[in-house]
């Protein structure tokens, strides 16, 4: 969108538009409080019909509702603020110096501040959201003003297009927002991921193809690595540290392995507990190692790398399990310096090798549960982001009741759902070979599964892919014993 056009005929439509849109579904709404039978909702009219179960779904449809005109009020919120920042620029004249022009900035962010009752910052950040969304970002507005995604979506769209070329953040937005979108690939729209789960995704797809490789902004940005220190209130305090992705991730790891270790019936903490127990135990005992000296990642770590990347004839980013997208450079690190207790499988995505085993044995074998691991990634409960390490396997039809053990009946799940799955009307779907198991809530509604943005390789320069070559979307894994 050009700048103007915001103000512009066009633009005054689609403030118009937005506002008009919020004002039915909030009339929607209060009926629907006044009267939540009043709801679109099919209702049983046999004679067994429970009022009580139909007031429950209308009061779950009434959210539903509710989440929409949250979405549109927000994008209402945005149309409003662009518009009065572009026409309070075409009401003054040309600034005459930089000051002047710093002044003016001032003089919005505190008459918005004011308006909103915000503070400077936070309606300072609100300002250059509304902007990016109204000049660079029209699909992602107008999803919002359709209710199909939050504003948290919206505001993670804008975060993760921030310093992109208008070229990078147009295909962006195409691949989660565009009429294609979502494919078969990703089986879920942006709206349907709860916001920490859509931000992997998006940076994700960013970091892969940003127009600047990787290699080269992870190069840069490991000389910003450091330590934090935040006094807290009740006699605490906050330690964070900036690290390499793979480093930071087998910290984590190596600290969740250690703490699983020491619980117990007689061990009263919690994992949690365990866990700052340990890094504070470590970081205070004797070091012997040289100061600056870091140790290669001996955790379990599951890395996913391209072949031809793992060979150097790529510079394609692997993916690190619980992290994301590392450069290839960290990957044939983690493969020289990790030991020798990897285990390595070549993996053919387009059918990749049988791993149905049907009913001879109720345990799953080694390969099988790394397979798991990475076509789930996570949980596959709606919404959950705990990764594979700490997830259990899970027969979707139990053995008792003839469920086999393989892959298409099987998926990760961490022990809170898995309690939950046991205790509770919440029923997995069936999985398949490449795709995990969606769910059916206690109310009969399907959320569909979430499934991994995998792309095929780059393939070295003069090399072409033979079509019925098993290595066309061929991916080396690994995972650290």
């Amino acid at each position: 969108m050009e700048t103007g056009a915001v103000i512009d005929a066009g633009g005054r439509a689609a403030v118009t538009a937005a506002v008009a849109s919020v004002a039915g579904l909030v009339a929607q709404l209060a009926g629907a409080v006044a009267c939540p039978s009043s709801l679109p909702h099919q209702t049983d009219h046999t004679a067994d019909a429970d009022p009580l179960r139909e007031f429950s779904e209308a009061c779950l449809e009434g959210l539903e509702v509710l989440a929409r005109v949250e979405s549109a009020a927000a994008s209402v919120k945005i149309r409003l603020l662009a518009a009065y920042a572009e026409a309070t620029a075409a009401l003054e004249a040309p600034p005459a110096s930089a000051q002047e022009a710093s002044a003016r900035e001032m003089s919005l962010v505190a008459e918005v501040a004011c308006v909103l009752t915000l503070g400077e910052r936070a309606a300072s950040a609100l300002l250059w959201e509304a902007q990016a969304l109204a000049t660079s970002l029209p699909a992602t507005l107008d999803a919002l003003q359709a209710g199909t995604i939050a504003w948290q979506h919206a505001r993670i769209v804008v975060d993760e297009t921030d310093g992109l070329p208008p070229s990078a953040v147009s295909a962006l937005e195409s691949h989660f927002f565009g009429p294609k979108a979502p494919d078969a690939a990703r089986c879920a729209t942006p709206g349907e991921l709860v916001p920490s789960r859509f931000r992997r995704k998006v940076r994700a797809w960013r970091e892969r193809h940003h127009p600047e490789s990787l290699e080269n902004r992870h190069a840069k940005s490991v000389a910003d690595r450091r330590m934090e220190y935040t006094p807290d209130r009740d006699g605490m305090g906050w330690i964070s540290l900036y690290l390499p992705g793979d480093t930071a991730c087998a910290v984590w790891n190596r600290a969740s392995a250690l703490g699983r270790g020491l619980q117990g019936a007689d061990e009263p903490r919690t994992l949690t507990q365990i866990r700052a127990d340990i890094a504070a135990g470590l970081l205070l005992g004797s070091a012997k190692r040289q100061p600056g000296e870091v140790p290669s990642p001996k955790a379990d770590v599951l890395v996913t790398v391209p072949v031809f990347s793992l060979l150097g004839l790529t510079d394609e980013p692997a993916e690190v399990d619980g992290f994301g997208p590392v450069p290839a450079s960290i990957a044939r690190r983690l493969v020289a310096e990790g030991a020798s207790s990897f285990y390595r499988v070549l993996v053919d995505p387009r059918d990749g090798a049988s791993l149905e085993i049907g009913r001879t044995s109720y345990r799953l074998p080694a390969s099988l549960k790394r397979w798991l691991r990475m076509r789930d990634g996570a949980c596959t409960f709606p919404g959950c982001s705990n990764q594979s390490l700490d997830n259990e396997n899970d027969h979707l039809t139990a053995w008792q009741d003839g469920g086999t053990t393989g892959v298409s009946n099987l998926g990760q799940v961490c022990p809170k759902h898995h309690r939950l799955k046991h205790t509770f009307a919440w029923t997995p779907a069936r999985a398949t070979h490449n795709a995990p198991p969606g769910w059916i809530s206690p109310t009969g509604r399907h959320y569909p599964p979430e499934q991994q943005d995998r792309e095929p390789p780059h393939w070295p320069a003069g090399c072409t892919p033979h079509a019925a070559s098993p290595l066309e979307h061929a991916t080396m894994m690994y995972l650290a014993a």
